[in-house]
């Protein structure tokens, strides 16, 4: 299978259109079709649903999609990087994080380390879960990840075992709400079982999830909360307990700026703040120049 078969589906699903979709790949019409005919021979199966206007994607074929990005993304990024190569540069080390160490904690530990010139964020990276920087990490779409990691036992369903890591500072997940109307909190702490507290929360399997209910078990205290909803992003959380809608756990950095100006508040004092370890992640089987210098600067590793 040519890769450019890849690109082409890529250039169909976007546009829903076969003229259009030859046109963003430079061949004609009768080439293009026969390429998508061709790959779709190739996987035995119809990517394509033609009886649409505008052309869909049957199942087989949205899944399909998802490889078909996956791979033209590593297929680039191994081309930049030979290319770099062969150009004589040095090569630069691909780090995944979460959005909110990517604005709030990632360039001011770069200049740090000195590396900031030679460390580029990978920015599809950003909409990922725990679980995907692990298997990113082994399938070497990045050299490093930075995750959020709780301090304490907690009941986490990921495999690092393929990994070492450092430890390269901590953060706190601290309970917030909003203000009403009328100033007062939207939501405190512990609660009441007559008025359990309206709780914009994570999954409980994932890593900030289960962090928080692992805290909280761990408290002598009953905790009366209500969810009100589920997501996996604290940036998502944080604009809805901006609105006013309950209260929830959010990384110290992340709204710092808004307890200083009053638009939040605190939710609960010390003792419901959540300890966590920033952690750099890469696997054991990844080797370069570049990656293994940069390595060797920071502080003995853990596995």
């Amino acid at each position: 299978m040519e890769i450019r078969w890849l690109e082409d589906f890529i250039a169909l699903a976007r546009t829903r259109h076969f003229s259009r979709a030859a046109d963003d790949q430079h061949v004609t019409q009768p080439t293009f079709s026969r390429r998508i005919k061709l790959l779709e021979e190739e996987m035995g199966v119809t990517l394509i649903n033609r009886q649409t206007l505008p052309l869909s994607l049957t199942p087989a074929g949205e899944e399909f999609l998802t490889l078909c990005e996956q791979v033209t993304e590593r297929v680039r990024l191994t081309r930049d990087r030979v290319r770099e190569i062969n150009a004589g540069q040095q090569r630069r080390i691909m780090v995944a994080a979460p959005q909110s160490l990517l604005a709030h904690f990632l360039p001011e530990w770069l200049a740090s380390t000195g590396w900031q010139e030679r460390v580029q964020p990978y920015l599809r990276a950003t909409g990922w879960v725990a679980n995907d920087y692990f298997q990113a990490l082994a399938r070497a779409e990045c050299d490093l990840a930075i995750c959020y990691w709780p301090i304490g036992r907690c009941d986490l369903d990921i495999d690092t075992s393929a990994c070492n890591y450092r430890v390269i500072g901590h953060e706190r997940l601290i309970p917030v709400t909003g203000l009403d109307a009328q100033g007062a909190p939207c939501a405190l702490l512990p609660g009441a079982r007559h008025q359990p507290a309206a709780w914009l929360a994570y999954p409980k399997r994932g890593l900030l999830g289960s962090a928080v209910k692992a805290h909280l078990a761990r408290l002598p205290q009953s905790t009366y909360l209500t969810a009100q909803s589920e997501n996996l992003y604290a940036a998502g959380i944080k604009e809805l307990v901006l609105l006013g809608y309950g209260m929830s756990w959010l990384p110290e950095r992340n709204v710092a700026a808004e307890l200083a100006q009053g638009t939040l508040v605190r939710a609960g004092d010390s003792r419901w703040d959540v300890p966590m370890e920033l952690r750099l992640y890469r696997h054991q089987s990844h080797h370069h120049a570049e990656l293994d210098g940069f390595w060797s600067e920071l502080v003995t590793p853990r596995t």
